[in-house]
């Protein structure tokens, strides 16, 4: 008799531990009573009614990835393409997610793959491959809005791939290696001009630097040249200063004269022609010095 209460006492105490329920971090849980909705467990120690409540559904708050598979999609001038997308969602009700929609992963990638459809349908290809920012705004504003009655909030969506067909591929693979090329041809032909613009601008001040020395080098011959010029006139001048002021007559200018020319002669073959004044006055200048030998 003993025994059997003891074992019924465990049993009842082991009921009892089962009936206590420890709700960890970040996590919820929805209980039902008799198979409705009872109310939601946030983290905690919590004790439920033997029988009549159950935890129906564990649920965390956790934000969560979920990685679709790509899809086939059309843009506005008629290229399929393949694009997969990347969801960052969270539960912010628990009990809307539990009772809202049935699968609700799937139907977050379901809408997905429509809605992508939807804004790349109204798009070209290029805009495609360059509106990413865009696109992920648009898909994360319509799926949010579409999923705040399941009690998601989706908090990011990120274009994962975006993958034309091949053909398309290779004709962008050959526009880009002609735009490098393009890119590559403008650079050396700007290096060119610049070096050209360079070489100009050296023989220019070259010439430059060339005309000035030329020009100083003409200034100082002609400033020697006039020097000179003047040395000869003063010296001149103040020859004949000189002779002014020892007062020589025209008898002494003439023999002088004549000393000069024979200075010019110098004993060579060289006809000079003696004015007539000079003439006289040098016949008159050897009968002086004949009288003076007698």
């Amino acid at each position: 008799m003993h025994i059997v209460a003891i074992v019924i006492a465990v049993i009842l105490i082991i009921f009892a531990i089962s009936c206590i329920k420890v709700v960890p971090q970040a996590t919820t849980f929805i209980i039902e009573r008799l198979g409705t909705y009872k109310t939601t467990w946030d983290t905690g120690i919590h004790f439920k009614v033997p029988v009549i409540d159950r935890v129906a559904k564990k649920i965390t708050l956790k934000e969560k990835v979920a990685d679709f598979a790509p899809q086939a999609v059309i843009t506005k001038d008629n290229v399929t393409m393949q694009i997969d997308t990347v969801l960052f969602y969270q539960i912010v009700d628990p009990k809307l997610f539990a009772y809202g929609i049935e699968r609700p992963i799937s139907a977050i990638e379901n809408l997905s793959a429509t809605t992508l459809r939807n804004i790349i349908g109204d798009l070209e290809l290029d805009q495609t491959l360059t509106s990413r920012d865009i696109i992920n705004t648009k898909m994360r504003e319509l799926l949010d809005e579409a999923t705040d009655p399941w009690g998601i909030k989706v908090n990011r969506v990120e274009l994962k791939n975006i993958i034309p067909p091949r053909e398309i591929q290779v004709a962008m693979e050959k526009q880009m290696k002609a735009e490098r090329e393009k890119r590559e041809a403008i650079l050396i032909a700007e290096g060119q001009k610049e070096a050209a613009i360079r070489v100009a601008e050296g023989e220019k001040e070259s010439a430059i630097l060339r005309a000035e020395a030329k020009k100083e080098s003409a200034i100082r011959e002609a400033e020697g040249q006039a020097q000179a010029i003047l040395a000869v006139q003063e010296a001149t001048a103040k020859g004949l200063q000189m002779i002014k002021d020892v007062q020589a007559d025209k008898g002494l200018v003439a023999i002088k004269s004549l000393e000069a020319l024979e200075k010019v002669a110098d004993g060579k073959a060289t006809k000079i022609i003696i004015p007539s004044e000079i003439q006289g006055i040098a016949g008159l200048a050897t009968s002086v010095k004949e009288i003076v030998k007698d």
